[in-house]
């Protein structure tokens, strides 16, 4: 009778290792991967608003209110994501914050009412605070360990989910598929992204925050680049929400082609910053993020007051190539301050977030769609004002 055949243990030795190189080699991949999944998220979501909208028959005022939860879930995260940072480091973070984000995406596709919409609105906007700083504050210590920026690109990856996830409702919008069969197949495919992305990432242990101060409003010099966080996420977050009904109720355009003004801010946003990390060792940040938001102004008006909507989607593409190289940026600045800092910068940046959307549907009941699109490029102005005082960016 035959001995069983078995490998030696030298060549069990040799599989192991080049399995571990394998993996190695994948690493860098991790993050560029997670930024990719958090923009679809984000971009799915946004590019079905006028849907979601419509399916419930809700106002603009009453949507204005179901934004709002997902500023208002953010903000109230803080302490959740403070304790996840502390105890449990960046990596898991992602994870832990990253299966219920995808759940709540497809809760929000199969609401059957508004208080249910706003209830998966707001633990939507829980789960993406807490994997935002995850994966922000994992990027930059890469950051600050290798010594290269390396921030704006894996923003540019964000860019590319948010594209992809915009122009796929376009396509899923036009062909007449329902936001709660789109919603819940995304989700079901991100998962595995998610998994996939968090398993190359290395354990880099727990974040050094501090445990008694936690996450806070940032004070001192810090906080001018929170204050470019905060008019940032006005801006980001009221043409992500209302770009798409804009040109729906402005210029009466189809499900199919609302989506457009999103994917076009996210395609030049994702353009630009590609090429950030170069510019900035080239020019330095506070020229460029001051030169980028008078951009993103001229490129609001334009959308606003454009008398064709391929002329209001350009203007917001030219915002979007504006505002590419804030976040980016003022992270980028924040976490060379360590964790404590850049979780702070989050803070007020979130609080924007909370702000933004509610208050250009407030605008939009009062004034209209047209103004409230013009009023978003106040906030663009105020990025530009602030940014030429502050040094930090720099620093």
């Amino acid at each position: 009778m035959l001995a069983p055949i078995s490998l030696s243990p030298s060549a069990d030795s040799f599989s192991n290792r080049a399995g571990r190189l394998a993996l190695r080699g994948l690493r860098p991949l991790a993050l560029p991967l997670l930024f990719v999944t958090f923009g679809m998220v984000m971009g799915t979501w946004a590019g079905r608003i006028p849907a979601v909208r419509d399916s419930l028959g809700i106002s603009p005022s009453v949507l204005s209110f179901v934004l709002l939860c997902g500023g208002l879930g953010a903000v109230i995260s803080f302490p959740l994501s403070s304790w996840m940072m502390r105890t449990l480091g960046g990596t898991r973070t992602i994870l832990l914050a990253g299966m219920p984000l995808l759940a709540a995406l497809a809760c929000i596709g199969i609401a059957p009412t508004v208080p249910a919409l706003m209830g998966a609105v707001l633990i939507f906007g829980v789960t993406a605070s807490c994997f935002d700083v995850g994966v922000n504050s994992v990027a930059t210590q890469v950051e600050k360990a290798t010594g290269k920026a390396s921030l704006s690109k894996l923003h540019g990856c964000w860019g590319a989910g948010a594209l992809a996830g915009a122009a796929l409702g376009s396509v899923m919008a036009g062909a007449g598929v329902s936001a709660a069969t789109h919603l819940i197949g995304v989700a079901v495919a991100l998962a595995f992204l998610l998994w996939l992305g968090h398993s190359l990432l290395e354990d880099g242990g727990r974040d050094d925050v501090d445990a008694k101060k936690g996450l806070s409003i940032p004070r001192g010099p810090v906080a001018w680049l929170g204050a470019l966080g905060f008019f940032g996420a006005l801006s980001e977050g009221g043409i992500a929400d209302w770009s798409g009904v804009f040109l729906k109720d402005h210029f009466n355009v189809g499900d199919g082609v609302a989506p457009l003004a999103l994917a076009a801010f996210s395609g030049m946003m994702l353009i630009a910053r590609l090429g950030g990390d170069r510019l900035k060792m080239r020019f330095g940040a506070r020229p460029l993020v001051t030169l980028g938001a008078v951009l993103s102004a001229a490129g609001l008006l334009l959308a606003a007051f454009a008398p064709t909507s391929t002329a209001s989607i350009a203007g917001f593409g030219v915002a979007g190539l504006g505002l590419s190289v804030v976040f980016p940026y003022v992270f980028s600045a924040a976490g060379r301050h360590g964790p404590a800092a850049l979780a702070g910068v989050a803070t007020m940046s979130y609080t924007g977030s909370l702000m933004g959307p509610p208050l250009v549907g407030s605008i939009a009941h009062n004034f209209g769609i047209q103004g409230a699109v013009a009023f978003i490029a106040l906030f663009s102005a105020a990025i530009a004002a602030i940014a030429r005082k502050t040094v930090m960016l720099d620093q």
